[in-house]
């Protein structure tokens, strides 16, 4: 099928289009190639991917740019569209949130237009655990209320699930949201606790450990990710038509809309975390044990039966090697990431 990537050159954009590739779909990605972090590592992954599987197109468009995202779909008619395009961040949010807004909703806007007038046959779209936000019950569940976010990146997300069903009630959009809890692995983003920590460790740099390294995250290695993406874009959601109103199951409608958990679920505490990464570089981290971040959830865990259920897929690497691969990774490319290079496979 023809697949639109959006966030193409990002971490989970650049492994979703290397899988699709290599399952044979025409991939068309978008990218803005933003300053949130050093675009160099964006081209890298870029390069990366076509290294393995071959060239595939890729525009640089903004989400927020209204008559671009139009005329994309206009001219390239996707059957599929994987949105994973966003401002990241919970702790930038608390700095730049109009960024948040721009991307966030009025991006998502124009992508949902697009698969409104340009009818596609499934709209997946990125979530977060952030959702969950003051819920204390672990693990978390899609049927669980999700109505107390901590973070304006956290009631973004919110909202676009909202928006989506909306769209999918409306116009019979055929979408799934996928709620992705700590994704970690090759390729990642530098402003994630993976590379802040193996670089600290790697240079012998003091590393911060929020809430005093007392809570708990549920890691899922990207490649987990991946696969439950690639098996979820040939099954769109069906329309309910005996939803019932009177118990209405948060996590699916009488529109053809539903919501996922992808969680490892495993959720390790981040003192393990860190000892586990000390293990793979072979140092001593140096730690400043530090409050709990504003905006940041105490603990995660994902139940994520459903997603099981629907693609008999549940994710399986465990974070003793996802860590051990990331950390190969992360001595292949660092310290030269900031300059141009040979990227190899």
């Amino acid at each position: 099928m023809k697949v639109l990537v959006t966030g193409a050159a990002g971490f989970i954009g650049a492994h979703c289009v290397l899988r699709l590739l290599r399952d044979g779909h025409q991939v068309l990605g978008l990218d803005n190639f933003n300053g949130y972090y050093d675009p160099q590592l964006k081209h890298d992954r870029v390069r990366w991917v076509r290294g393995q599987a071959g060239d595939f197109q890729l525009d640089t468009v903004d989400l927020a740019d209204a008559p671009a995202i139009k005329a994309l779909f206009v001219r390239e008619r996707p059957q599929v569209v994987v949105h994973l395009a966003a401002q990241a961040g919970v702790r930038y949010s608390l700095e730049n949130p109009r960024a948040y807004l721009d991307s966030n909703l009025n991006g998502f806007l124009n992508i949902l237009e697009g698969c409104r007038h340009h009818p596609v046959e499934h709209l997946i779209y990125a979530s977060s655990s952030s959702v969950y936000g003051a819920n204390q019950h672990t693990p978390y569940s899609v049927k669980d209320g999700v109505n107390h976010p901590l973070s304006l990146y956290a009631a973004t997300k919110k909202a676009n699930e909202l928006m989506a069903h909306s769209y999918s009630h409306l116009f019979g959009i055929p979408s799934t949201g996928l709620r992705f809890f700590t994704v970690y692995g090759p390729w990642g983003r530098p402003d994630m606790s993976p590379i802040q920590f193996a670089r600290a460790i790697s240079e012998g740099q003091p590393l911060k450990l929020f809430n005093y390294g007392e809570h708990q995250r549920d890691f899922t290695y990207i490649d987990d990710i991946v696969e439950s993406i690639a098996r979820l874009v040939q099954l769109p959601p069906l329309a309910h038509p005996e939803w019932d109103r009177e118990q209405p199951d948060p996590a699916s409608s009488m529109a053809p809309w539903r919501l996922f958990n992808i969680g490892g679920q495993h959720p390790v505490a981040l003192k393990t975390y860190l000892v586990l990464m000390e293990k793979h570089l072979g140092q001593k981290a140096i730690v400043e044990l530090l409050p709990l971040q504003p905006g940041d959830v105490l603990n995660t865990c994902a139940e994520a039966a459903d997603l099981a259920q629907a693609t008999g897929f549940q994710p399986r690497v465990e974070l003793d090697e996802g860590l051990g691969r990331f950390i190969a990774w992360f001595r292949d490319y660092y310290p030269t990431a900031c300059r141009p290079r040979a990227v190899h496979g």
